[in-house]
């Protein structure tokens, strides 16, 4: 059985919104073609998906949302980081680098 491509490792969804917010404030049509555009189209975000991250987000206090106009005349929420969530992402980066790291000592091992 084969997942989806845009299938997203466990956790990883968090960092990837903080990320993009870390550039500057978005709504979260922009978050999405933003992480689609850095990642080749390989990681693709529902609106199902983005929306209760953005919310458990705001909720942690890690990102906060205001009313603008967006570059085309309309309404829309506009997220971006609080002090807390650079830290939070930060963090985040540190971890996600050792680990990778280590995945990938394992994943070149070979028997001597």
């Amino acid at each position: 059985m084969s997942k989806d491509k845009s299938d997203l490792l466990q956790g990883t969804l968090d960092m990837l919104v903080l990320k993009a917010l870390q550039l500057e404030p978005m709504h979260g049509w922009g978050i999405t073609e933003r992480i689609e555009q850095w990642s080749e189209s390989v990681l693709q975000l529902g609106q199902g998906t983005l929306y209760p991250a953005l919310y458990r987000l705001e909720r942690q206090g890690l990102i906060r949302s205001e009313w603008n106009v967006t570059e085309n005349n309309r309404r829309a929420r506009y997220y971006s980081l609080t002090r807390e969530g650079r830290r939070r992402f930060s963090d985040e980066i540190e971890q996600w680098q050792r680990m990778s790291r280590a995945v990938n000592m394992v994943l070149q091992a070979t028997i001597e």
